[in-house]
């Protein structure tokens, strides 16, 4: 227990010094090895070797620059600024309307691109000035857009989840089915913060102009792309038509069709997707890398098994450890880069909650959940660092503050999530 706490520790130190968190956790995980292992640093750089090797290689892992390919193309063809359009012209006229339009096509858009940094960054070029044309507050726009962005790792396809399957071998379409019932219900919560804003102070959010309906039918045509696209990959998933890294190709191959048919791809913007792509692959494969070489420091250390001891001696429930679990991870989000908070812990948590016999599939929606809520949580959610840079006229205070109500909404789904798991498990137990 105290080897694995010393190494917690030791990689905390190493981050608050500035050192990339992917290093970190290789450093803190190699030492600690040849530490447990009689300082045999031939058996340490061993585990390194075997665990870059088969990182670079593992099929499954392929998902994730290919879905983010898919989104990049969607996103160079437009469609976030159809999306936000069909959404305005249903609900715009309600108060605090451009709002909840932003955060429905926050999730829309989430659905082919899977990364929560890419919804809110390009909804933020599309959603904002339309907010501040109809005299919408900062606050209330700023929070709405960086909620709103935090859908995308949620509804699948996410690479979270993925990374979150691999990492823990669960099974990923599993996660994909389970994100989706999720994913809406936040939706939903945090159009119910919009208007809770908006009650507060009805000049947040006033209401926009009412469309017609041939207008809003109009609307509706120009995002078919995106359901045929959404019903295309994942219901090919779920039918047996292809496995789920055959659907991100297949995903990849449609979204590039699609911004060729909207005239939106050329040799600029196709070099410009494929590099936006490589290099976050490589972000996250470097991540991943050294969260593996942690956890098997982590394995090899007493502490997974004293973790357990100590819940069967105090007699906690499931659920009080699930709590538990999740008040540390919000403390933790609070201070650190969310992807790396995920992977630096479950080597600890995941085994525990195993030997619950908890699902391990409930318990990677509540992870998402975390990380969504850990995007938007001052001082360092990366999506208030998105929109502090994009948004420059909007001081860093006012989008603080604009989170806070949406935060609690999250929060709220969260513990609704706990308390009734058939939210994230009906439906792959339907599709099951």
């Amino acid at each position: 227990m105290i080897e694995g706490l010393v190494g917690l520790g030791a990689m905390l130190v190493l981050s608050f010094l500035r050192i990339p968190i992917a290093l970190s956790m290789a450093i803190v995980g190699v030492v600690g090895y040849a530490y447990m292992r009689d300082w045999n640093w031939a058996i340490a750089f061993a585990a390194v070797q075997t665990n870059v090797y088969e990182t670079g290689r593992n099929y499954t892992l392929s998902v994730v620059p290919l879905f983010l390919l898919m989104g990049s193309f969607v996103s160079h063809a437009g469609i976030a600024h159809e999306l936000f359009r069909a959404a305005y012209a249903f609900i715009g006229h309600l108060r605090g309307g451009l709002a909840m339009a932003t955060i429905l096509a926050c999730a829309g858009f989430g659905s082919i691109c899977g990364s929560s940094i890419a919804t809110a960054a390009t909804m933020a070029k599309v959603a904002y000035p339309s907010m501040k044309r109809f005299h919408y507050s900062d606050r209330l726009a700023a929070g709405a857009i960086a909620a709103g962005g935090t859908l995308g790792i949620m509804i699948p396809p996410s690479t979270l989840m993925v990374i979150y399957g691999v990492f823990t071998e669960t099974n990923i379409g599993k996660m994909f089915a389970a994100g989706l019932l999720p994913g809406i219900l936040g939706a939903i919560l945090l159009c119910g913060a919009v208007q809770w804003s908006c009650w507060r102070d009805p000049k947040a959010g006033p209401p926009g102009e009412r469309a017609g309906w041939g207008e809003r039918l109009v609307s509706l045509a120009h995002i078919w792309p995106v359901a045929v696209l959404f019903a295309f990959v994942i219901g090919g998933i779920y039918g047996g038509l292809f496995t789920a890294t055959e659907g991100a190709g297949m995903g990849a191959f449609g979204a590039m069709v699609f911004a060729l048919w909207r005239r939106a791809l050329n040799w600029r913007t196709l070099y410009s997707s494929l590099v936006e792509s490589g290099r976050t692959t490589a972000m996250l494969f470097m991540i991943l890398i050294g969260a593996l070489i942690f956890a098997d420091f982590i394995n090899i250390t007493s502490m997974p098994t004293d973790l357990k001891d100590f819940v069967t001696r105090f007699e906690l429930t499931p659920v009080m450890v699930v709590a538990a679990i999740m008040v540390i991870y919000v403390l933790l989000g609070t201070a650190m880069e969310e992807l790396s908070m995920v992977l630096l812990t479950l080597p600890v948590f995941f085994p525990l909650i195993v030997s619950m016999g908890l699902d391990p599939v409930w318990f990677g929606i509540l992870v998402v959940t975390i990380v969504e809520i850990g995007l938007i949580s001052p001082p360092v959610g990366m999506n208030l660092f998105v929109l502090s840079t994009l948004l420059p006229q909007v001081p860093t205070t006012t989008v603080f503050r604009g989170v806070l109500p949406f935060l609690t909404a999250d929060c709220v789904r969260l513990a609704l999530l706990i308390a009734f798991p058939p939210i994230a498990l009906w439906l792959p137990g339907l599709i099951a």
